[in-house]
């Protein structure tokens, strides 16, 4: 199983990026796609997720600046982040749900700066 991220880069604060992850190799249907992030020195944390059925969460931090969602065939989930803020400044990592089973990506890093 692989989960590829990519869209992570460096932009200045009240820029907009898109993150992407590709999951390939799973045998069963991806249930939830989540994205969590980990600050220097915090813990990871969940910032949005994303049901089958299209159900969204967001973190508190977030919500009304980031949107969750996902491609028809289920296998790619996005991240389109707006309105960037220097604490958001982090590793962003995919995750999925296939049955009881979670995967993760590698990360991409993303830089807001002030």
């Amino acid at each position: 199983v692989q989960l590829q991220a990519s869209g992570g880069g460096l932009v200045q604060a009240g820029g907009s990026l898109r993150l992407s992850c590709v999951v390939s190799g799973v045998i069963f249907p991806i249930n939830d796609m989540d994205w969590y992030r980990q600050a220097p020195g915090k813990q990871r944390e969940l910032v949005a997720a994303i049901t089958s059925t299209g159900i969204t969460n967001y973190a508190d931090s977030v919500k009304g600046r980031f949107t969750i969602s996902r491609d028809s065939a289920g296998n790619t989930v996005f991240l389109q982040m707006n309105s960037l803020k220097p604490e958001d400044t982090a590793v962003y990592y995919c995750n999925v749900r296939s049955r009881l089973t979670y995967y993760w990506g590698q990360g991409t890093l993303v830089t807001v700066s002030s």
